[in-house]
């Protein structure tokens, strides 16, 4: 559970819809029908179900409506949960807590853009799509999706580009030429991509190739902290004076917190980059999904909630 501070709202689930198959919307809205807090494409909020699971969901609807968030769940068979509460729960009229909005995947600007979409990782692409077709500026889209039925806003995304989109069904034709399609920006172009792991590793490492800018949000949590029986980690927190040790079964931003000292985080799950943390001596071991190749080289930052050390000790900016 995160501990960054944050302002939570009771929102009363007020529509559930079926988007696709596997797929469900909600809407989320103010129980007394005030505004909500203004947001941004790429934005999402935590929302704690009535078990008490918190989860992170993108907002996919309009931002300029402000009587409601919008947001899309595909059941995961092999999910943690949340997914499967949200689909086998009755939840219209229940209420949820919801955090106030964040976005680390925010629309900058740039020359032109390219959205690469896989599966429910639509959802913060399909905002951005209306927010460029709005402005008037050169995009294109790429979506992906295992058969027709199961690709959520498949037509509201065409909609809002008409030829600029491709889907993409990957169970009845061959994989879009990704590596062609980054070739053939301009030199400002930038790339917003967002789908499971294996697809934003692609394209990530497909753009650094090729020199263009590349903006990735996952949807797959990141590898696991160690089991029990890994090693310790001592962590000597340079600016505080204090050196902690953590031990196979705690995460190094537990051991952190445990000595007195604030980090903020979000996910704590290795993808939101909220936690990012940097580094004086020793090697990270990484585990996050953030960080490309090339950054993780450098052994200059990591991410405390998953990542480890390669050898006993890290000293760290804190």
């Amino acid at each position: 559970m995160s501990t960054s501070t944050s302002t939570e709202h009771a929102l009363r689930v007020t529509r559930l819809t079926w988007e696709a198959d596997g797929v469900v919307g909600l809407r989320l809205s103010a129980v007394d029908g005030r505004q909500l807090p203004p947001w941004e494409p790429g934005a999402h909020v935590d929302v704690r179900l009535p078990s008490g699971l918190s989860r992170q969901y993108s907002l996919c609807g309009d931002p300029a409506d402000r009587t409601g968030y919008d947001i899309a769940v595909r059941l995961e068979a092999d999910g943690r949960g949340g997914s499967a509460e949200v689909h086998g729960t009755a939840l219209i009229g229940r209420e949820v807590v919801v955090t106030e909005v964040r976005n680390h995947f925010p629309l900058t600007d740039a020359a032109e853009y390219l959205l690469i979409a896989g599966g429910i990782g639509v959802t913060p692409l399909l905002p951005m799509a209306r927010a460029l077709a709005a402005r008037g500026v050169p995009w294109s889209a790429v979506y992906c999706g295992r058969g027709a039925a199961t690709m959520a806003f498949r037509a509201e995304l065409v909609a809002a580009g008409g030829e600029r989109v491709r889907c993409v069904d990957t169970a009845a034709e061959p994989r879009p030429d990704l590596k062609g399609l980054v070739g053939a920006l301009g030199p400002d172009a930038v790339v917003y991509c967002c789908g499971p792991n294996s697809l934003l590793d692609d394209v990530t490492e497909i753009c650094e190739a090729a020199g263009v800018r590349c903006e990735t949000e996952h949807f797959g949590a990141a590898t696991a902290v160690p089991d029990a029986g890994g090693e310790e980690v001592e962590l000597e927190l340079r600016r505080t004076g204090v050196t902690v040790v953590a031990g196979p079964e705690t995460t190094l931003l537990e051991a952190i917190r445990d000595a007195g000292v604030d980090v903020e985080s979000d996910c704590e799950e290795g993808y939101c980059g909220t936690c990012e943390t940097r580094v004086l001596e020793g090697v990270p071991d990484h585990r996050d999904v953030v960080l490309s190749k090339a950054e993780r080289a450098t052994g200059r930052t990591f991410f405390p909630c998953v990542s480890r050390a390669c050898g006993r000790k890290l000293v760290l900016d804190l």
